[in-house]
């Protein structure tokens, strides 16, 4: 990369990993904006549905949910580039409750009966949603670990104007065990919400 702009050949790269997910019909389509030093590089692609094939411009506009999400990824990407984090980093200094993991044998498993984690849960598993815990895609209550999830977390993320505050929220998640090993498998929403406190 140059001190004045985009490498060209670091942005290929990205629309090659982005184009893969529309190709793959992981998604229909996206859009890219990489800004630097004044220089802005805008990448469209795919098209707006997976049933249709109006293609995806640049002013499309589309629906997002869960807008803190990617404004705290957006966050920590940010302490990345100034490296004051590491992706690979553990999270377990700057989060102790989230250390010395141990993660359930089973789903349908009881919640004590765990094995350790194979590795700490680094800030890229924040990112990716694989630090090993998070919502668990079925009737409420078909796990015992959706229960455990309900009652120590109170259905929900941090709020500072409910109990718990963020600091008793982490202590509680801590508590409970990993569904997953760290990287393993993506679930939903926790990690944001691990980032976000």
């Amino acid at each position: 990369m140059s001190d004045a702009g985009l490498s060209k050949a670091r942005l290929g790269r990205m629309h090659d990993v982005m184009a893969g997910y529309a190709k793959r019909g992981d998604i229909p389509g996206l859009v890219t904006l990489v800004s630097r030093r004044g220089e802005v590089h805008v990448d469209a692609i795919g098209r707006k549905s997976l049933d249709a094939d109006d293609p995806v411009l640049r002013d499309t506009i589309f629906r997002i949910a869960s807008l803190s999400k990617p404004i705290t990824a957006a966050a920590a990407m940010i302490l990345v580039e100034e490296c004051k984090l590491r992706l690979d980093d553990a999270v377990d200094g700057w989060l102790p409750e989230l250390s010395s993991r141990r993660v359930m044998k089973r789903l349908d498993g009881p919640i004590d009966d765990t094995v350790p984690a194979r590795r700490p849960i680094s800030v890229r598993d924040l990112l990716t949603f694989r630090l090993g815990i998070g919502v668990v895609l079925a009737e409420p209550d078909t796990y015992p670990i959706q229960k455990a999830m309900t009652e120590l977390l109170d259905e929900g993320p941090p709020n500072p104007d409910h109990k718990p505050t963020p600091d008793e929220w982490i202590r509680r998640l801590g508590t409970l065990p990993l569904v997953h090993q760290p990287g393993e498998s993506w679930m939903y929403n926790t990690g944001s919400d691990v980032l976000g406190s």
